[in-house]
């Protein structure tokens, strides 16, 4: 069998006819260069939120299983259209759902989690010189119904599909030419990067980077499957994502990112005591949310403040069960604000290099923007800044780093 390559294509990638047909004439170029291909493909650009929206029309709370079968049809539908427009053209072709790749997943319907894939019936079209079309986003549970991975879960469907194929690597296919050193939209003059590490990348898709999702990179570096994402507009390298060299000098910030889709909570007058932290974040916890940055303030006469971030779609949970908490905690006050960002850096370089969040600082300072809170890893500084402030804060920082050319020199 030749060499394998997966490739996924997202929405906007198969987003009309016109799209399909042009996707359609990449595979089969691809195909003539020797290489055997599968595509893994995402419903048709807003496709997936049409479906939720007549979900909703009919009810108030449409059961999680029934949303995972109506979600998973937008999948199908890009597949097949696939499918026929690569047989239209001669190459031969099949569609292929996530049961009948085998791919298994936990019972969690609409964020499920991978389990395996068999992939048994995709080698052997491979070894027939189809091409196989794979609807992404989707698999089965242990009880044979249809569960969905989650926004983005076509992607982590490529990466998987590339380790249980055994692929020389995965292709992701969008509308942007590659990863870049902050968001084009914002800062106009942002670099494609060639090379990103794992880590950096993950960092990065945890930090708002709609590139790439979280869990697809996840698998990609605990498998160690090279991702390349690129443009399905034109042939341009686009970026390789892969383990990070050694050998190589890594930039000091590859990478400035913003997630306006935050929000923090501050429980005022809180007991000084052990265990009050513990109830309130067991309690979130429990309820699903996730928590990113904690400030808990020095204890002034035995009580003492703590703010905390979640995203905004959690917000609502999260003042829910707090106030449950109050009541056993008996907070002055609860108060919560959602006109809040988060503006982070992030590089490989950081490790080997001082000055990079005093730099950080001092930008924003100079900017005469306030830093609410800080959050800081090996790699990464994270600062909550007012959300009026986020497109200023990203495009001066990316100017301080001399992103638009080579990697700042930190001042020792």
């Amino acid at each position: 069998m030749a060499s394998l390559v997966v490739q996924k294509y997202g929405g906007t990638s198969v987003g009309s006819i016109d799209h399909i047909k042009r996707v359609a004439e990449r595979i089969a170029e691809t195909r003539r260069s020797g290489k055997d291909v599968v595509a893994v493909v995402s419903a048709m650009a807003g496709q997936t939120d049409q479906l939720l929206k007549m979900a909703w029309e009919i009810s108030d709370a449409p059961t999680q299983r029934e949303l995972d079968l109506l979600l998973s049809s937008g999948e199908r539908i890009s597949s097949a259209l696939l499918t026929i427009a690569l047989n239209a053209i001669g190459c031969q072709a099949v569609s292929l759902t996530g049961r009948q790749i085998g791919l298994q997943t936990d019972n969690k319907h609409t964020r499920a989690r991978i389990k395996q894939i068999d992939g048994e019936r995709c080698k052997r079209y491979l070894e027939k010189n189809h091409v196989v079309v794979v609807a992404g986003f989707q698999g089965v549970n242990e009880h044979g119904d249809v569960t969905t991975l989650g926004r983005g879960g076509s992607d982590t469907s490529a990466v998987a599909l590339a380790v249980a194929l055994n692929a020389e690597q995965c292709e992701i296919l969008t509308d942007v030419d590659g990863v870049f050193t902050a968001d084009p939209r914002v800062v106009p003059d942002a670099r494609k990067l060639e090379i990103i590490s794992y880590d950096e990348m993950l960092e990065m898709s945890g930090l708002g980077a709609k590139v790439l999702q979280l869990r697809c990179v996840e698998f990609a570096k605990k498998y160690q499957m090279p991702l390349i994402v690129r443009s399905s507009y034109n042939n341009h390298p686009g970026t390789l994502i892969s383990e990070e060299d050694p050998n190589m000098e890594q930039p000091v910030v590859s990478g400035i990112m913003y997630d306006k889709n935050q929000a923090k909570i501050t429980v005022k007058g809180v007991p000084d005591q052990p265990g009050i932290a513990a109830k309130l974040f067991n309690a979130l916890a429990e309820a699903s949310v996730s928590v990113d940055m904690i400030i808990q303030n020095i204890s002034e006469e035995g009580h003492t403040d703590i703010s905390f971030t979640v995203t905004t779609e959690h917000l609502a949970d999260a003042m829910t069960e707090v106030n449950k908490v109050n009541e056993e905690i008996n907070a002055e006050t609860i108060s919560a604000d959602a006109s809040i960002s988060k503006i982070s850096i992030v590089g490989a370089g950081m490790r080997s290099h001082s000055g990079v969040a005093a730099l950080m600082f001092q930008t924003l300072s100079r900017e005469n923007i306030n830093i609410l809170m800080i959050s800081t890893s090996e790699i990464k500084v994270s600062c909550i800044i007012d959300e009026k402030h986020t497109e200023q804060a990203t495009s001066t920082l990316h100017e301080a780093f001399d992103m638009k050319t080579d990697p700042v020199q930190i001042p020792q």
